[in-house]
């Protein structure tokens, strides 16, 4: 990969398009090959499911994956046989029971992700892929090729068809990859995957200066759609408002990572003259909410079961906010049951939609905003979970903006991190923000908030209109 990462940077525009192409080429089969068309069916087909419907599937899809974990993934066997569960109890639980089954850490994931959190028996084409990572070391998720087009296939049903395009509409994606690999580097900031109709655009480098050059990406490829961060979405719709640049109406917006919102949504409807959409879901794969048509933000019940608990474990009622645990449907490769993924959210009062749809409403995502970092240059950032990728020792990190040049990185470690690891991170940063003054602390832990989460990313510095 580390070759490949210098074959790329060293290349003209061109030859990276055609490379990315033809990545784009294998992950588009692996994606949308094999059981996807059938998969994408099924979840079109369940979304007029009744509320029994859907209690009787959840309740099967359980009791299958449960027996599968208990019967070929070691660290279940241990941890239900120490919790008093036996195969002939696993097989008769139900939704109500699930209480009483141990959690399954994030630090678990991390220490047993590629070893005894695996099962015996795996699909083909098996792959791991990193979580974000943006508050600490990223775990690891294993993603069959039918486990992936599982996936891509709920993500088509729930987010993109409820949001009026399909994957055969021409997007513009604003992700953590760095296609531009020089954070200080020169345009044009994005890149073009043929075979998706993808345009790939920089997260690092929106700014008023540059926005012109995104503008001319979204024209040049047609773009129907934005995607991607929440955050960078808006940055460059404001950025491209605040300079008077025209951008064509597209047909959606649809958001990831951030929370979406009403300031965002309103500047997405003047810039791009349409409605905008928020999702929450993760490369950990065991839980999806999605917003229809209608603007309700729906949990999908055949992705996997989110509870939505209070601090003592007992289930929220509508209109409470509470801790996300997890337990997906579509990973028996690597089961993430009652998975503490670390998210806040708040249940609606209203568990009723005009859609017509029969799933779980959530009123709001909790604790997804983060500061903005701002560059010497005026450009714009949230995203930096690349800083602690492959540094184990990591637990926690926060990166702080004191001054436009000046940055302290607090991490809560397992061990003192060696001379190199801080290497690693000050070239990453310094890549990404130019020549900075950063500062490494090692700290005992990060305060969090009422939520008990803490922001990945905290500013000191105010923005510039139009700078």
């Amino acid at each position: 990969m580390m070759k490949l990462d210098k074959l790329y940077s060293k290349s003209p525009v061109l030859l990276q398009n055609f490379g990315i192409s033809i990545y784009g080429y294998q992950w588009k089969k692996r994606r949308f090959g094999g059981i996807f068309n059938s998969e994408l069916e099924l979840f079109k087909n369940r979304e007029q499911f009744t509320l029994q419907q859907w209690e009787a599937y959840q309740v099967s899809e359980l009791r299958k994956l449960l027996v599968h974990a208990f019967e070929t993934v070691p660290l279940y066997n241990k941890k239900y046989k120490e919790a008093g569960f036996d195969l002939h109890r696993i097989k008769k639980i139900e939704l109500s029971d699930l209480r009483y089954l141990p959690y399954l850490e994030k630090q678990e994931l991390r220490n047993f992700g590629i070893s005894s959190l695996l099962s015996s028996r795996r699909e083909k084409g098996g792959e791991f892929y990193a979580s974000s990572g943006s508050t600490g070391t990223p775990t690891q998720i294993l993603f069959s090729d039918a486990m992936h087009q599982r996936w891509s296939a709920a993500f088509e049903a729930r987010i993109r068809n409820w949001a009026g395009v399909s994957r055969f509409d021409a997007r513009g994606m604003i992700g953590g990859r760095r296609v531009v690999q020089d954070g200080l580097g020169k345009g044009p900031f994005y890149r073009y995957n043929f075979f998706e109709k993808q345009v790939y655009f920089s997260a690092y480098h929106i700014s008023a200066i540059n926005a012109r050059d995104y503008l001319n990406g979204i024209k040049k490829f047609n773009v129907q759609y934005m995607t991607g961060y929440a955050m960078s979405n808006f940055f460059l719709a404001r950025f491209m408002e605040e300079i008077n640049l025209q951008a064509p109406p597209l047909k959606a917006v649809i958001t990831s990572s951030e929370k979406l919102t009403p300031d965002m949504r309103e500047t997405f409807q003047r810039v791009y003259q349409c409605k905008s959409y928020d999702s929450y879901s993760g490369v950990e794969a065991c839980g999806l909410i999605s917003e229809c048509e209608s603007g309700s933000l729906h949990i999908s019940p055949d992705v996997g079961i989110l509870e939505i608990l209070r601090e003592d474990g007992t289930p929220c009622n509508p209109g409470e906010t509470g801790e996300v645990v997890s337990t997906g449907f579509i990973n028996y490769d690597q089961p993430l049951i009652r998975y503490r993924i670390g998210d806040v959210v708040k249940l609606s009062n209203k568990q009723s939609c005009s859609c017509g749809k029969n799933m779980p409403i959530v009123e709001e995502i909790v604790g997804r905003i983060e500061d903005t970092i701002i560059g010497k240059d005026g450009r714009e950032m949230v995203r930096f979970h690349g800083i602690f990728v492959n540094l184990n020792s990591i637990v926690e990190g926060q990166i702080i903006q004191h001054q436009l040049d000046e940055f302290e990185i607090k991490v809560v470690v397992i061990n003192a991190l060696t001379r190199e690891e801080k290497n690693i991170i000050e070239k990453r940063m310094f890549s990404q923000l130019g020549e900075i003054k950063l500062t490494i602390n090692e700290v005992p832990f990060i305060a969090k908030s009422l939520n008990g989460k803490f922001k990945a990313v905290v500013s000191n510095v105010k923005r510039k209109r139009g700078y």
